[in-house]
């Protein structure tokens, strides 16, 4: 039988698992686990199962929970007197070795037994492998808190013992590690920090004993307003004297019931005279990472058919590497009976630690005395791999560089296993598993935060909770910082410090509390980079807060081979590799708080290189933007002459691969395409910044991603005025003219096209004034000005023919057409239709001649003749589905519909309305979506299906209440420009 509660709560018969019926059983089985071996009260059992308001029953439900004890306990094989009833309560009777409490008292006694030193350094280790996690950790009770927090204390004063006791007999560099763990987990412990500073001290390392004394000393005022006692005072002074009796003792000094190190050649030792547990200590607020704890269990389980497997956990600055590596060692250890052995490779300090050294480290954990050593590094490796053969051990590895820092320190054998940190990929470890660790995910994040803040706290300002969470990206590192400094200052409010850290130019000095700081745990990561490669992600942060596709790092630098500067930004985890597009380009991003460092990095570069890095990037951006546009089935008259902006290209060969999709380019880079026109105006590039944004318009137009269009065009617009860019002006103001005819904000439309129209007979730019005058004319038309839409289009069209606008003439026939057909002349309009016609086909524009066809079909519907209609529709369809434009495809799809709906015809009206309807949904456009189902509705009604009426109909008003227009009952087509 084993039992323990020295980590969670573990009952174990035969190696079977004892079921427990509920938290109650599970609490009334710890408490008696605790007072093992004595009598434990009803009453304190009715206080652990009830931590209020027990109820009347509670001494009943105390013997049936008893009762039920015994029977789980008893089907996997106890003996029916473990438990057993005594005057006024119940006693569990357990044997030393099993129950893990007992075990660690008796070490504990047996340490206090012995009078040499080294034999209670054993016991004392053999006392503090009893432990699992922290007491009690899954079995809350207030009632049980109290007897957690005393069995964790007399942990944590164990642990101090044992570290105090092996420093004293020379194992300085073995105890570094948990003594900084251990006073991370007890920042006020003076105990700690004196032992701390004293084997860096012997291990040479006297500027970090300084820094431990200094971080301890800040700590204590700022928290606490005190200073440190005098003893640490006095030890820091005879540390910056270099006091000769600090010094490591001899070892001829060295207590004579220490084995004597053995001169003999190097060879297998001895089994080990100390057990191996070499893990820091675990977090106690751990979070999350479910995929990867379950990832990392499974390879260490011992069904994972590699032998010796690697695991490499991979990721950037202060992701959580070391904790989810402490974390899932520790819920390992028992596969590892022989030991675990941690080794800091600390590849992102100042001095990388040599893998020989690191050898001679884990030799020496090994019970390999001093002497016994080999000096050659393959000579170490060889003596570790013999060592390692027949022993079932867990190596941790924390912070390597590259693979030739780890490949020495692999076992072979098939009971190790390895356990790797690193911010680097590792790809050159046969056979490793990588495990990529990301930021937490905004549940886990709140959780993590919560848990260090505490709970009250956040639900008094749960919006200010989220804002920190925001700015710390969720990132781990950042919000133990954050809830760090809550912690130590209880009287702020959570306001304060979302105020603190929401300026971006201060959030870096603000998450900063002791030896912890974003900022430095990504200068890290830098010093290991070329200088390209720093280069680039300081420009990087210039590009802002966008999922990025990774040829930007070619003009950022201006070099064609930028590949492989960007491979070692991901490699070095700096640069995220996000996901692959729907054409299937990477695409990458930098996370918040490193792209704010990226930003500092690049504050002192000369502005005008930085300028130029981000004209170079925004020429690509506008180049592509018009190769998209040009090759969109409705291009053309949205696009604006090019104005005077650089224009830069990608190889041919990458911009044929990225426009082989032009709306799927355009789909995937929509955030980069509003980030490109904001970049340039903050950077003062107005020209740029309008042949963007009027770039972008057609894409906009096909998709109706209305508020993206109105959204550039303001911005570029705001600055092209500022600069005084007459031409930039006039395009944008046209642009937003169009956007405001789409949205029925017929006066808005009229002052912007006016301006524009002054703007272009101001500049002479014939163009522009003919594409004005005919989007007037469409607002005319649309508000009943018959007359007037007339003219305006027949200026413009004489504008368009004496500058040999070929295309706008096609386009204003075709209104012509369509305004002769409204007025009922309809021989008029077949001849402008005719002309509209023979214009787009000499032109090469199939797409133009598909809308005449499908403005054509109106006249031969209303003459009487429905079967010409179809052909044209007909025509117009295929024609638009080979263009896959489908919006286009929609509008001809409704008025196949009105055609057979005309006819009486429901059969075949309905199927082609519906797929409009599905079209018009996809694209946004709810007021077409809703003539859709209206029409649907009436043919229904007119059909006697009642009830398909009323649900098509409510369909339709539903639409049209989302868009702010109840009192439509059949909705026209939008109007669109001439």
């Amino acid at each position: 039988m084993k039992f323990g509660l020295l980590g969670p709560l573990h009952a174990q018969i035969a190696g079977r698992t004892v079921p427990l019926n509920g938290p109650r059983q599970a609490k009334m089985l710890a408490a008696l686990l605790i007072d093992a071996n004595n009598i434990v009260a009803r009453e304190r059992l009715v206080a652990v199962m009830w931590d209020t308001n027990a109820p009347a029953t509670a001494v009943r439900q105390v013997q049936d929970a008893v009762s039920g004890l015994r029977r789980n306990l008893g089907a996997c094989g106890a003996p029916s007197s473990l438990i057993s009833t005594r005057r006024g309560g119940y006693e569990i009777h357990l044997a030393q070795d099993q129950l893990d409490l007992l075990e660690f008292d008796h070490q504990r006694h047996l340490a206090e037994q012995h009078t040499a030193p080294f034999e209670t350094a054993v016991a004392l280790r053999r006392a503090l492998a009893c432990w699992r996690g922290n007491a009690l950790v899954d079995t809350p009770s207030q009632a049980l808190e109290i007897d957690a927090a005393r069995l964790n204390e007399k942990r944590t004063e164990t642990h101090k013992q044992c570290l105090a006791i092996e420093l004293d007999l020379g194992r300085h560099r073995e105890v570094i590690d948990e003594l900084t763990a251990l006073l991370h987990e007890h920042p006020y412990d003076e105990q700690v920090a004196e032992h701390l500073m004293v084997a860096l001290y012997r291990c040479r390392r006297q500027g970090e004993a300084l820094q431990v004394y200094e971080r301890l000393r800040r700590t204590l005022a700022d928290e606490l307003g005190v200073d440190p006692t005098p003893p640490l005072q006095a030890l820091h002074q005879r540390i910056l004297t270099a006091d000769p009796a600090l010094t490591a003792p001899d070892p001829a000094s060295r207590p004579l019931d220490i084995p004597p190190e053995s001169p003999a050649p190097a060879a297998p030792g001895p089994a080990m005279a100390m057990p191996v547990r070499q893990l820091p200590l675990d977090v106690p607020d751990f979070v999350g990472r479910a995929e990867a704890l379950a990832e990392i269990a499974g390879l260490l389980d011992g069904s994972a058919p590699n032998r010796a497997p690697v695991a490499v956990i991979v990721g950037g600055p202060g992701v959580g590497k070391s904790c989810l590596v402490t974390h899932a060692a520790r819920l390992a250890s028992a596969n590892f009976p022989d030991g675990q052995l941690y080794l800091n490779l600390a590849a992102t300090s100042d001095e990388p630690r040599d893998p020989g050294l690191m050898l001679a480290e884990a030799l020496r954990a090994l019970s390999i005395a001093g002497s016994a050593i080999p000096n050659g590094l393959a000579e170490r490796a060889a003596l570790y791999r013999s060592l390692l053969v027949d022993r079932h051990m867990l190596v941790v590895l924390d912070d390597a560089g590259h693979a030739d820092q780890v490949l020495p320190l692999l076992p072979a054998a098939d009971g190790c296993a390895v356990l790797i940190t690193s911010r680097t990929l590792l790809t050159q470890l046969p056979g490793a598993r990588h495990i990529d660790l990301d930021v937490l995910n905004p549940a886990e994040a709140r959780e993590l935060f919560t848990g260090i803040v505490g709970r009250r706290r956040v639900e008094r300002e749960p919006a200010e909770a989220d804002a920190i969470l925001d700015c710390c990206g969720n990132l781990p590192l950042a919000i133990r910082i954050a809830s760090g400094k809550l912690t130590g200052r209880p009287a702020w409010s959570l306001r304060v410090l979302r105020e603190r850290i929401e300026d971006e130019s201060r959030r870096l000095a603000e998450l900063r509390i002791g030896d912890l700081s974003v900022r430095a745990s990504v200068e890290l990561s830098l010093r290991l980079l070329p200088a390209d490669a720093v280069r680039a992600l300081s420009l990087l942060g210039l590009l802002g807060a966008y999922t990025l596709p990774g040829w930007v790092v070619g003009p950022l630098l201006d070099r064609p081979d930028a590949e492989e500067v960007l491979d070692t930004l991901v490699d070095a985890s700096l640069v995220r590799l996000t996901a692959t597009d729907a054409l299937g380009e990477p695409r990458y991003r930098l996370h918040d708080l490193i792209r704010t460092c990226a930003v500092e990095i690049a504050a002192p570069l000369p502005t005008e290189d930085k300028q130029d890095a981000i004209i170079r990037v925004l020429s690509v951006w506008l180049e592509l933007t018009g190769r998209g546009t040009d090759r969109l089935p409705a291009a053309g008259l949205l696009a604006a002459a090019p104005g005077s902006a650089p224009r830069r290209s990608l190889p041919d060969a990458v911009v044929d691969r990225l426009m082989a999709d032009p709306v799927g380019w355009f789909d995937a880079e929509r955030d980069n395409l509003l980030g490109a026109v904001k970049l340039a105006v903050d950077w003062g590039l107005d020209e740029l910044a309008w042949e963007l944004a009027a770039g972008a318009a057609t894409y906009y137009d096909h998709r109706c991603l209305y508020q993206d269009w109105q959204h550039g065009h303001r911005l570029a617009l705001d600055a092209a005025e500022a600069a005084g860019n007459v031409r930039g002006a006039s395009v944008l103001l046209r642009g937003l003219g169009q956007l405001h005819i789409y949205q029925d904000e017929f006066d808005r439309a009229t002052r912007a096209l006016e301006s524009s129209l002054g703007l272009c007979q101001d500049g002479g730019d014939k163009r522009g004034e003919a594409l004005s005058v005919a989007m007037l004319g469409t607002v005319s038309r649309v508000q009943g000005r018959d007359d007037e839409a007339l003219e305006r289009v027949e200026h413009a069209l004489a504008i368009a023919a004496g500058e040999g606008e070929r295309h706008i003439e096609a386009q204003l026939s075709c209104t012509m057409a369509v305004m002769k057909l409204m007025q009922g002349k309809l021989d008029e309009a077949e001849l402008w239709f005719d002309g509209a016609l023979s214009q787009a086909s000499a032109l090469g524009d199939g797409h133009r001649v598909a809308v005449v066809l499908r403005r054509f079909s109106r006249l031969h519907d209303r003459r009487g003749d429905p079967d010409e209609a179809l052909r044209c529709l007909g025509q117009a369809l295929a024609t638009f589905e080979a263009l896959a434009d489908e919006r286009c495809a929609a509008y001809t799809l409704l008025e196949v519909g009105r055609v057979y709906a005309g006819q009486h015809d429901r059969d075949r009206a309905s199927p082609a309305l519906e797929r409009a309807a599905g079209l018009f949904h996809r694209h946004g456009d709810r007021q077409d979506e809703a003539a859709c189902w209206q029409l649907i509705g009436d043919l229904d009604a007119a059909a006697g299906v009642h009830h398909l009426a009323q649900q098509h109909r409510g369909r339709a008003l539903r639409l049209w209440q989302m868009i702010g227009d109840i009192n439509q009952t059949k909705a026209p087509a939008r109007p669109s420009s001439p």
